[in-house]
């Protein structure tokens, strides 16, 4: 093993800083108030008093797997569309995909509630046609809209990656062994590009259970997800073990998703016949 020379340990200096500052530290911070009282002492009481939340934890991951499941079936079949467009045509759609991104979510929040708001454009054009007024905001679809709208660039982008990586050569040999093009896509494409779905699952489905903005404003307070009762249990000093308790636990429930979503794309790399 080639040995590390002095520069390569001190270029690594600011990364291990950043990681223990930033990473490390806060999920020690956590553990350590998740199993603390108010004064400092050891308890299990901040764990036991989860059960009370559990209805929150199962509305969160409903609402975070419908999302994920909207975004990849949309994010596939056009992560699929943009790797067939010619390379320029790529590059002015994955622009226009990521345009939005470039701006802060809370933005594209409040543009959303001014779309679907009861005085917004969506319901004056719905008046304007006949059909009036519809309630949107305040409703679990708004919810699981607003986590599509926002998330969906995250489902796409490692998506096209992988299909855009793969060898034409597959494609053409699948088709001069007969197969149709829907064979094509089910046989040969989606178990190759597996690995970019996994990553695309991955990248919606954790932000999906732990936001609270979203939530708080598409929701219009009607719904209490994890984030937002995180939010609130850290506003408050007397509870603010609790939040770090409840913070723990949606840890570990995201490490487990994520073991398991790598566990099942550790074949993706193979063609089924």
């Amino acid at each position: 093993m080639k040995k590390r020379s002095f520069l390569d340990t001190f270029a690594a200096i600011p990364h291990i800083v950043w990681v223990i500052l930033f990473i490390i530290a806060p999920l020690v911070f956590v553990v350590f108030f998740a199993f603390t009282d108010t004064y400092g002492n050891f308890t299990f009481d901040n764990i036991s008093m989860l059960s009370s939340y559990a209805h929150i934890f199962v509305l969160s991951i409903c609402f975070a797997l419908i999302a994920t499941v909207i975004c990849l079936l949309i994010g596939y079949p056009l992560a699929f569309f943009i790797s067939q467009c010619k390379p320029s045509t790529q590059k002015v759609i994955i622009v226009l995909l990521m345009l939005p991104m470039w701006i802060s979510l809370l933005i594209r929040t409040y543009s959303l509630m001014a779309l679907l708001d009861n005085g917004g454009l969506l319901n004056s054009l719905f008046e304007v046609i006949g059909i009036g007024r519809v309630k949107m905001i305040g409703t679990s679809g708004a919810v699981i809209l607003g986590m599509v709208y926002d998330f969906l660039p995250y489902m796409v982008l490692p998506i096209y990656t992988s299909i855009s990586k793969l060898d034409p050569k597959l494609l053409e040999a699948a088709s001069d062994l007969g197969c149709s093009n829907f064979k094509t896509i089910t046989k040969v494409v989606l178990p190759l590009s597996a690995p970019g779905v996994v990553s695309g699952i991955t990248m919606v489905f954790v932000p999906s259970i732990s936001t609270f903005y979203i939530s708080q404003k598409l929701g219009g307070g009607s719904f209490d997800l994890i984030g937002d009762t995180i939010e609130r249990q850290f506003q408050n000093v007397s509870t603010y073990n609790v939040g770090a308790a409840i913070s723990l636990v949606m840890m570990i429930l995201i490490l487990i998703s994520v073991a398991i979503m790598n566990k099942f794309s550790d074949d993706g790399g193979e063609i089924i016949v």
